[in-house]
């Protein structure tokens, strides 16, 4: 498996999983127009030719017989050409001494605080490869590219993680408070945000503190919960570093989880090798293995040894890298020792 960035010609793969996502990846929406155009916009994003504020780093997961079979991207910052909406949850306090009374009510104010921030968004796996290192590899290869280029990504990374919902996407957030406003179904609004109609939700959202109190106690339990397909994710981006601070998804209420850039683990520890092509050995760790190119970028995850200053994998790897021995590659193991292998 590769990880490599987009290209025109993955196309019709993007679309057929595009299909297969169901409701809740916004920004990846099953339309062909939307997706031909960020194709276009990512292959000019790797050439360089972006500014920040309009960057999108598209990556494709691709199997050895060259079928795409996932995807992964990195915005390079969040609401600097238009609004970028979040929920802060906050606490309003009301107290009378006179009544003997105290309360603390929690509170939604509408914020663009996370703006100007880099988003890991657009990850999705196809059901057949949800195995083994792909869904790890997939993820935090972002996050290799990042460490090999900081200077493209702003301060703190973001990633807003698919709030709760059932088995027919019905959110039960969106079902107590969007659908007031917006009079449309969650699975509509959710397409709307992916194909980048945003100015809506300034235009019909209240700009006033919201009362949490005044929801179903069905949408109050699911603030800041994830849906139970993105647990193993959010596991894996607490083991990374990141952490929710109180940010959430002003439709699903799903957590929005952040982290300073350097201190991201796989990008903190990642370190610049030369590559030795041999044989790793029976003792040898999963790494993540990036061949420090931007437009011709490669990301793999194998068995690999550290060696003298160099980083030895077996010929395969290499291969799939495009690279031989004495190139320079970046590598950090696949994960730390918490999260486990």
């Amino acid at each position: 498996m590769i990880v490599r960035p987009v290209r025109s010609t993955d196309l019709p793969a993007l679309i057929d999983l595009a299909r297969s996502t169901g409701a809740g990846l916004t920004t990846l929406p099953a339309n062909e127009e939307r997706l031909a155009h960020r194709v276009s916009w990512a292959e000019k994003t790797f050439r360089g030719e972006a500014e920040r504020g309009d960057t999108d780093y598209l990556f494709v997961l691709e199997n050895d017989d060259g079928r795409v079979v996932g995807i992964s991207a990195i915005a390079g910052a969040v609401g600097l050409r238009e609004p970028w909406y979040n929920y802060r949850v906050g606490l309003t306090v009301s107290a009378s001494q006179e009544l003997n009374i105290y309360r603390e009510i929690p509170t939604l104010f509408l914020a663009n605080d996370l703006t100007g921030n880099s988003e890991l968004c657009s990850l999705f796996l196809h059901a057949d490869y949800r195995h083994g290192l792909n869904g790890r590899l997939l993820s935090k290869a972002r996050m290799m590219f990042i460490a090999e280029f900081p200077e493209l990504f702003g301060a703190k990374i973001i990633a807003e993680m698919r709030g709760m919902s059932d088995e027919h996407g019905h959110s039960p957030f969106w079902e107590s408070l969007g659908r007031h406003f917006f009079k449309m179904e969650f699975s509509q609004a959710d397409y709307l945000t992916g194909v980048g109609n945003r100015a809506f939700i300034a235009e019909l959202m209240p700009k006033f503190p919201l009362y949490s109190c005044f929801l179903s106690e069905a949408a109050r339990s699911v603030i800041g919960r994830v849906h139970t397909s993105t647990e193993p994710a959010l596991t894996m981006l607490k083991a990374e570093g990141f952490s929710y601070q109180g940010y959430v998804d002003i439709f699903d209420a799903g957590p929005a989880i952040e982290c300073e850039t350097g201190k991201i683990r796989a990008v903190r520890d990642s370190q610049a090798l030369v590559l030795a092509v041999g044989t790793p050995g029976d003792d040898a760790t999963p790494f993540l293995i990036h061949n420090r190119k931007r437009e011709d970028c490669r990301i793999t995850a194998a068995p690999a040894r550290f060696a003298a200053g160099t980083l030895v994998v077996d010929p395969t790897t290499a291969k799939r890298l495009r690279l031989t021995a004495g190139d320079q590659v970046r590598a950090v193991p696949l994960s730390p020792a918490r999260e486990g292998v």
